[in-house]
């Protein structure tokens, strides 16, 4: 039996995504191995551009876009498209998320793809699906955190609406975006055929929130926000002695015990008052001043081992500094720094999976249109004349707007 390098491997992915849930979907692709071809506007894709900086390379476009080649052409003009369609006559996967009918208006619907290539998976992401009652309205991550109720169920009552401070939709949205391509490409496997998936945003922000949707749905309980943490006691965020906070979750009745002998009252296990998870949240204000006691006299590091030694669940509620500087993602391999033609090198999202035989492929960030000839000459067999004809016509080009950019970081 023939074996490969990486689970992916010969998997050929067109990316046409721009900002998030698109190319981080294409992304995931590439980390198991797939070839992905990002297809970038001239001058570079805008959130090529986008902030934070590590000298004058994007902590933004690395997280979605490294470890892609990139072919930088004007999909405008009727040559730059005829490139497209040779391109998908050799590929796998496209991934794409423009607004509903945009591409189609550029000439490649799936009926436009299925006919150029059987075979090819189509992947359309989008805010609110390709249809629905809202498919013509545009959006981003945030849209999914609101319309689901998320951020109606986070922080406590009396407080506004709270998003997240990370674009957990967009993520989740792509994740989802690859496991249907790569179901797509095993039943492609059996019926020789692709197929169009259809993702969105919305659809991802009720992933979240089905727990308390179906209980409204089913029999009109509407949940009150923060009532995950004052339920059942201890669960939340504490503040120690030194000013950091921990986690502490062990609301659940086996931890119970363990609980006990950390807050050094050991006869609270035989208490009625605390004998049930509901009794635990009657009385959670006994159990919290306890718990708040305690932590007075301990800083966060000796407070999480003091739990972590009765075996209850407790953790560092880090700060992004103190998130960097833990060395959990970095001996796990989930951020990597690699080389970086603009930083010198810079951390990206690295392998989350940990493959026995075929590890993940985590890869560089291209330059823009750095991989031109490579794909229109090399794969698609385009001569030296044609492709000197496309940067003629400037259908092609290989120039970055990183010294023009207003907002770009400067040295």
């Amino acid at each position: 039996m023939p074996k490969l390098n990486s689970p992916l491997e010969g998997i050929r992915v067109i990316d046409l995504g721009r900002h998030q849930a698109g190319p981080r979907c294409a992304q995931v692709l590439a980390r198991l191995g797939a070839e992905v071809i990002k297809i970038e506007r001239l001058g570079g894709e805008e959130t090529r551009y986008h902030a934070p900086w590590v000298q004058k390379q994007s902590a933004y476009w690395v997280q979605y876009n490294s470890g892609k080649k990139s072919v930088s052409m004007d999909l405008r003009k009727e040559s730059g498209k005829e490139v497209l369609r040779e391109l998908i006559k050799k590929s796998d996967v496209l991934v794409q998320n423009f607004r509903p009918g945009t591409i189609a208006k550029m000439g490649f619907s799936y009926d436009v793809l299925k006919d150029l290539n059987p075979r090819i998976v189509m992947v359309n992401v989008s805010a609110y699906g390709q249809f629905g009652p809202y498919t013509k309205q545009i959006g981003f991550d945030p849209i999914g955190q609101v319309m689901s109720g998320i951020a109606m169920v986070t922080g406590h009552e009396g407080m506004p609406p709270i998003r997240a401070g990370v674009p957990i939709i967009d993520r989740i949205t792509a994740l989802h975006s690859a496991i249907g391509t790569l179901a797509a490409l095993r039943e492609r496997d059996i019926s020789g055929e692709g197929q169009a998936i259809d993702t969105c945003l919305a659809d991802t922000g009720y992933s979240l929130t089905e727990i308390p949707v179906t209980a409204y749905h089913g029999v009109g309980t509407e949940p009150t926000r923060g009532e995950g943490d004052e339920k059942s006691a201890p669960s939340g965020m504490y503040e120690c002695a030194d000013g950091n906070w921990i986690l502490i979750s062990a609301g659940d009745q086996h931890h119970w015990g363990r609980v006990c002998r950390a807050l050094g009252r050991p006869e609270w296990e035989d208490d009625d008052r605390f004998n049930t998870r509901h009794g635990r949240g009657e009385n959670r204000q006994v159990i919290n001043d306890r718990v708040n006691e305690l932590l007075e006299e301990l800083e966060m590091k000796e407070a999480i081992q003091l739990f972590t030694d009765n075996d209850v669940v407790a953790a560092a509620v880090n700060t992004i500094p103190m998130a960097a500087e833990d060395p959990h993602p970095w001996e796990r391999r989930a951020m990597v720094e690699v080389d970086d033609w603009l930083a010198g090198s810079i951390a990206v999202s690295g392998d989350f999976w940990h493959f026995s035989r075929t590890p993940a492929v985590v890869g560089t960030t291209p330059k823009v249109g750095e991989h031109n000839k490579e794909v229109i000459m090399d794969l698609l067999d385009y001569s030296e004349s044609d492709y000197k004809q496309l940067i003629q016509d400037e259908v092609i080009a290989d120039y970055d707007l990183y010294d023009s950019i207003p907002g770009a970081y400067r040295n």
